[in-house]
């Protein structure tokens, strides 16, 4: 057991996915107490089997996307005993859960207004509530820190040719909420900066989930170090921003991506 996140009790959001299960996996093992969230169903289940038997962790139902909930979350926490200090919004509808869900992923001509604004409202509208709602039940009451998750598509366009003959794509909605995830970074940190509250971002790059090896070849083409991340390499990323030794960091935005940005 090490204790890099001894004092950090971590709110994460979307936390049944690939990297969403490591972060709480590698903060648990850094001595952090974690609150995990994400929608009902086999992630969450997967979750609470891998780790409910850990005092240091707590697990609620939670959409992001949905108001109520959103506004209500922080106070059950609270009110169960624990304050978080770090909060990570993680949560995204991306190209790899809708195509888990079955979900056709249409030309940009034949995109629906409907399907973009659902991916905006969980992406984008989700942290800002979330965000929100720190400001609300947390900010000004303790130093605190929060971390946006964003993408090596925040600021980078998809190569398009690497999506082809492939069973997901690249979706514009998806870009767009994250190049505005930190937005809301920048905004915040200047905004929360009195109150001793740090805003950043991490940008992930191709992270490796079963992906075939055709793909995983076109991908590593384009990336410096010649490959995808695995999830602990994202990780280790996240443990650090998400401590102490964060502390002077503020407004910033990360890029873990092998390069992928540097070109």
């Amino acid at each position: 057991m090490h204790d890099q996140l001894k004092d950090r009790t971590i709110f994460i959001t979307g936390s049944g996915g690939v990297l969403g299960s490591t972060y709480v996996r590698r903060m648990l093992a850094q001595g952090a107490r974690v609150i995990a969230s994400d929608l009902p169903g086999h992630r969450a289940d997967a979750l609470k089997d891998a780790h409910g038997d850990n005092p240091d962790f707590r697990f609620y139902d939670l959409d992001v996307g949905n108001e109520d909930q959103v506004t209500e979350i922080f106070q059950r926490v609270l009110r169960d005993g624990w304050q978080p200090n770090v909060v990570l919004n993680n949560a995204a509808i991306t190209g790899e859960l809708l195509m888990g869900a079955g979900k056709p992923f249409p030309s940009f001509a034949d995109t629906s207004v409907s399907d973009w604004e659902r991916t905006l409202r969980t992406n984008l509208t989700g942290a800002f509530m979330v965000a929100r709602q720190m400001d609300r039940d947390i900010v000004g009451k303790w130093p605190c820190a929060l971390i946006n998750v964003a993408s090596m598509y925040a600021l980078n366009g998809p190569h398009h040719a690497i999506y082809e003959g492939m069973p997901f794509k690249s979706f514009s909605a998806y870009s767009t909420t994250k190049a505005g995830i930190h937005g809301l970074t920048l905004w915040l940190a200047g905004y929360w900066a009195p109150h001793k509250a740090t805003v950043n971002t991490i940008a992930p790059g191709a992270v490796f989930n079963g992906h075939s090896d055709e793909f995983q070849r076109r991908v590593g083409e384009l990336i410096m170090v010649g490959r995808m991340a695995q999830p602990d390499e994202i990780a280790d990323a996240m443990l650090f921003l998400c401590s102490a030794q964060a502390g002077y960091m503020t407004g910033q935005l990360v890029n873990v991506d092998g390069g992928f940005s540097g070109w």
